[in-house]
């Protein structure tokens, strides 16, 4: 294999690096609309903690995506 098939190889198997943060989003929406149905009195903190995680889950996202735009565009 070529070095630039290698190069694009490496950026598509990044690609399956979305998955996690996409998937882990999804969870964190589950969970905090099953708690708010169960306790709508804690709406503040439920929402605070999932604003949070779900910031935290999609900077992992942000780190594939610049990882991937870096292997694409260098050698």
């Amino acid at each position: 294999m070529t070095p630039e098939a290698m190069k694009m190889l490496a950026v598509g198997i990044l690609g399956i690096g979305f998955l996690g943060p996409g998937l882990g989003l999804g969870l964190i929406g589950y969970a905090a609309m099953q708690a708010l149905g169960r306790n709508p009195e804690a709406r503040g903190p439920i929402m605070t903690n999932m604003i949070l995680i779900g910031a935290l889950a999609e900077a992992v996202a942000i780190y594939c995506l610049i990882v991937a735009i870096l292997l694409a565009m260098v050698v």
